[in-house]
């Protein structure tokens, strides 16, 4: 069985909205993520982030009205949040402790090629050219560049760790991405999202406490900043961004939605650049 089929096709000012959201929201919360991190456990971080987000707008969804998902439902969506959010995003979360975050963001700009291959792999929706080869070359070969220790901009190595971790992330979202086209969703893109989310902040408590996080944590040591961004990355990051990608894969192709990491890096550093100083 697969997703449910298009219907109603959004109009175009929507779907610009949504692409400017996973361009410029998304490429913001990296630096939202590195003050998070300074503070509170990675992994921890990623479980009150994706939890607050997926249970809030599960809960307003049901007193919407709408249909709580079905048992197959639940277990796609928790397929797809392991996949998204315990590896994808407790990595990046793990990673923004050792990588500055516009050069986390430049890393998982390899998503986009990650997903034409293997929509070329699974989808079978796209051939290999040698502009998409080329594309690949590129882009592993700048990585390879940055994990580098040798290569120096006068600023100190990246983490080879860090980076590893990185790409690892960026692969299993595309895996992610493609996989979404395949399976059994709800036909609601914000039910989705919310059972996603919610599911993955759930998979992220446990792991979180596996790895002794829960326990040494003390919320009133944490600083208002800290608290400021990890509600940024729960309202827009999470329930405005993830339910604006949700909703794109379900009408556009996943290579062209996943090109918001070409754009990711650029508002990182921006960001980090007049924000963080």
């Amino acid at each position: 069985m697969t997703a449910p089929a298009k219907s109603g096709t959004p109009p175009a000012w929507q779907t610009l909205l949504a692409f400017g959201i996973i361009y410029f929201v998304w490429g913001s919360t990296f630096f939202a993520i590195r003050v998070g991190v300074h503070e509170v456990p990675p992994l921890l971080l990623a479980a009150m982030r994706f939890f607050a987000a997926g249970i809030v707008l599960y809960l307003w969804l049901l007193l919407r009205g709408e249909a709580s998902p079905t048992l197959r439902q639940w277990g796609s969506a928790s397929l797809l949040a392991t996949l998204i959010f315990v590896l994808d995003y407790g990595c990046l979360f793990w990673a923004e402790q050792r990588v500055p975050s516009g050069i986390a963001a430049v890393i998982l700009a390899t998503i986009p090629v990650f997903i034409a291959l293997l929509e070329i792999l699974l989808l079978r929706t796209q051939r290999l050219t040698t502009r998409l080869a080329l594309a690949l070359l590129v882009g592993i070969g700048g990585v390879a560049i940055l994990m580098n220790h040798s290569f120096s901009t006068g600023e100190a190595p990246i983490s080879r760790a860090g980076a590893g971790v990185l790409l690892f992330a960026a692969f299993t979202w595309s895996i992610a991405t493609v996989l979404t086209k395949k399976l059994p969703l709800p036909a609601s893109k914000p039910m989705s999202s919310a059972v996603q989310m919610l599911s993955g902040g759930v998979q992220l408590i446990v792991v979180s406490a596996l790895f002794g996080e829960v326990s040494g944590f003390r919320a009133a040591a944490i600083s208002w900043q800290a608290w400021m961004a990890l509600l940024y990355l729960i309202v827009f990051g999470s329930i405005i961004g993830f339910t604006a990608y949700v909703l794109l894969l379900h009408y556009t192709s996943p290579t062209l939605v996943g090109t918001y990491a070409y754009v990711n890096p650029v508002v990182a550093v921006l960001v980090g650049y007049f924000v963080g100083g």
